[in-house]
């Protein structure tokens, strides 16, 4: 049941994450920001992530995991709904892209309204951040606990599994609000003159902002009723302290820097590191700004960009989390074996992507931006 939980919890965090970078140009056009302060926006949730996963992954995992965990989803549930919340606040749009306020704003506050808006999405999303960070490192760590070694790599798998899953829906999800005008319900649709195809358009992002929040919202349910500890038949790891031994040996600072002090001396603890390092900066920044680039330079919708996204980039992580697995079972490689290997693999995935600075496309024609009026 455990294993359940967590996997629900691991595809609700990857569809939501995903969903917020598929909503990338939707969210410049409808608050009129550019594309370095959705930088900071996205960037936001690992900010969120920084400041408490090494208070929460060393306390927590001497307290109630599960029920810490379904805090967390329900904070990741809160965060979620607090992006989609501008939408309520500052009214329709119109389409030139321009934002018609509610008239409780005061004449000449419209843009100032507007403009503040974006940080409810970057709050909302510091939240999200906040609320993920115990689902991973107490999640494996409950799991390693409680099972056998030679099961827990299993269970660890499917999880890793579950969570590439996640991705793809939360594009698919952007791909189909994107076909929706931001202001369904509240507009007559007939009267909505451009397509998705146009410039101008702007899908209802908010309404997956929803979807998702009330999906992890429910993942936290299961984990208010899991028991703090299991039955540990044949484990080899030491059995956890009771509660007041935890209190009065773990929840102080002095016995969390030298834990700290240790684990940098760990050299398989560094390489991987360096791999999650290397990997993140290859990999986020091609995944935050593909699908505008799809959309700008291949002249494509946000729809479209976005189940490209989905059905072709996620499937291909997926491919190469199996054939690593594959490689690694094949080549009977020990921890620092693996470490080193991914950490070999993570460079030359480096390198190649920088081969992208090398690919680029005409900038297209739009008068009076590109070209003069006239040729």
């Amino acid at each position: 049941m455990f294993l359940v939980a967590l996997s629900f919890a691991y595809f609700a965090k990857a569809l939501s994450g995903s969903y917020m970078k598929s909503t990338i140009t939707q969210l410049e056009r409808r608050f009129d920001i550019p594309s370095y302060l959705i930088g900071v926006i996205d960037g936001s949730f690992e900010i969120g992530n920084l400041l408490v996963i090494a208070f929460v992954s060393y306390f927590g995992a001497k307290l109630h995991r599960p029920k810490i965990i379904a805090v967390g989803c329900v904070l990741m549930s809160i965060g979620t709904f607090i992006i989609a919340l501008p939408h309520f606040i500052i009214g329709r749009g119109n389409i030139s892209g321009t934002i018609n306020v509610f008239p409780s704003f005061p004449p000449g506050c419209e843009g100032e309204s507007n403009l503040s808006m974006w940080i409810y999405v970057l709050l909302g999303n510091v939240l999200r951040g906040i609320g993920e960070t115990p689902v991973q490192p107490l999640g494996i760590s409950y799991i390693d606990d409680f099972t056998s070694e030679e099961n827990a790599a299993l269970y660890v798998g499917c999880v890793q599994t579950i969570s590439v899953v996640g991705p793809v829906f939360g594009y698919l999800l952007g791909s189909l609000c994107a076909k929706i005008y931001v202001d369904i319900g509240f507009v007559n649709m007939e009267t909505i003159t451009i397509t998705p195809a146009d410039a101008r358009w702007v899908g209802a992002w908010w309404l997956g902002y929803l979807i998702a929040g009330v999906i992890t919202l429910l993942s936290a349910i299961p984990f208010w009723f899991l028991p703090r500890s299991l039955p540990m038949s044949g484990h080899q790891g030491a059995a956890p302290c009771p509660p007041e031994q935890t209190t009065e040996k773990y929840l102080s600072l002095m016995y969390f820097i030298p834990t700290l002090r240790t684990l940098l001396g760990n050299p398989v603890y560094l390489i991987y590191l360096c791999v999650t390092i290397i990997q993140l900066n290859s990999l986020i920044g091609m995944v935050t700004y593909k699908p505008k680039y799809i959309e700008q330079h291949f002249r494509q919708s946000a729809s479209k960009a976005n189940f490209l996204m989905g059905v072709i980039n996620i499937p291909a992580v997926a491919l190469g989390m199996f054939s690593g697995g594959l490689l690694m079972k094949r080549l009977k490689l020990n921890i620092m074996g693996a470490a080193r290997f991914a950490f070999g693999t993570s460079v030359i995935g480096y390198v190649l992507s920088l081969f992208f600075f090398a690919m680029s496309c005409d900038n297209a024609k739009v008068a009076g931006v590109t070209l003069s009026y006239h040729k």
